[in-house]
């Protein structure tokens, strides 16, 4: 489908794999399509919350291909691209523009640190061989090296960088961002930070894990920012943060999909190493669900 603007929920699905390592296709394809009904803007496969760390490339081009033919062209498809070689990722995007996604995810992995140099000309890279829009993400939590505000403003001025996600939970720094690059830069907010005070300074919507479990409730919180309602706004904001609060507690794949468990889907656990939710954080997230009224 053709989409000159991201904006809106975009969840960070998950993905459900069983114990062969093969993909739960019927289990994503029901979320993507429980998901687009409740009134997402668009589907992320390959983010954080998709451990596409863990991730075999056969593994990630099925799921994207999965939540592609999920979608339908009825909301964009942003499919998250990471490596740490600038081959690779440039592979992986083509790939999956061919397949027929909307947007790229571009997602830096690095082992040794990377110059600004090197960031620049890998992100750009990725940019110059696809001809749909990036969105670069940067989450300095897990990240050996950061888009620093000189590199983003450069990588702004190529035409089809166009947003940006930024994990880093400072609210100040995405202020900065629009500050020095406006329109060329659109902003997407993450589960670190507070969305309604991101679409405050300027933000077009929130790419998160959480919008998994409570679309519902996030796309009410989306359209009463869009609306300028913040004292409403701020009142579900409030209400919607205690789930973040639980997330932030333990591994944010293994709460969210220990919230998709409890709302019926078998998507499984967390890829091991990673451990699953224990007893005491899935008594938490089905207390958060409940509170929010997604459970």
């Amino acid at each position: 489908m053709t989409q000159e603007h991201f904006h809106g929920v975009f969840p960070y699905l998950v993905s459900p794999i069983d114990f062969s390592g093969e993909i739960k296709a019927d289990v994503l394809e029901r979320l993507c399509e429980d998901l687009i009904q409740a009134g997402v803007h668009g589907l992320t496969p390959l983010g954080s919350t998709g451990e596409f760390a863990y991730l075999s490339w056969s593994q990630r081009r099925r799921i994207v291909e999965i939540v592609i033919q999920s979608a339908r062209g009825r909301v964009p498809v942003i499919a998250g691209v990471a490596s740490t070689t600038t081959a690779d990722a440039v592979s992986q995007a083509r790939e999956f523009e061919r397949l027929g996604c909307d947007g790229i995810l571009a997602i830096l992995e690095a082992y040794f640190p990377i110059s600004d140099e090197g960031v620049f000309a890998y992100f750009s890279a990725i940019a110059e061989s696809v001809s749909v829009p990036l969105v670069l993400y940067t989450n300095p939590n897990f990240q050996r090296s950061d888009l620093s505000l000189p590199i983003l403003d450069r990588l702004s001025r190529i035409s089809n960088i166009n947003y940006i996600k930024d994990a880093s939970s400072n609210t100040g720094r995405l202020l900065s961002i629009l500050n020095r690059m406006g329109d060329r830069m659109k902003v997407f907010s993450a589960s670190a930070h507070i969305p309604a005070c991101v679409m405050l300074i300027g933000g077009v919507g929130w790419m998160a894990g959480p919008a998994c479990v409570a679309p519902r409730q996030s796309i009410q919180l989306y359209e009463l920012c869009r609306l300028g309602a913040w004292d409403a706004a701020m009142n579900l904001q409030r209400r919607l943060w205690v789930l973040n609060q639980v997330f932030g507690k333990y591994n944010l794949a293994a709460c969210i999909k220990g919230g998709l468990e409890l709302q019926g889907y078998p998507v499984g656990s967390p890829l091991p190493p990673q451990a699953p939710l224990p007893p005491e954080g899935i008594a938490e997230v089905k207390r958060a669900l409940i509170d929010i009224g997604a459970l």
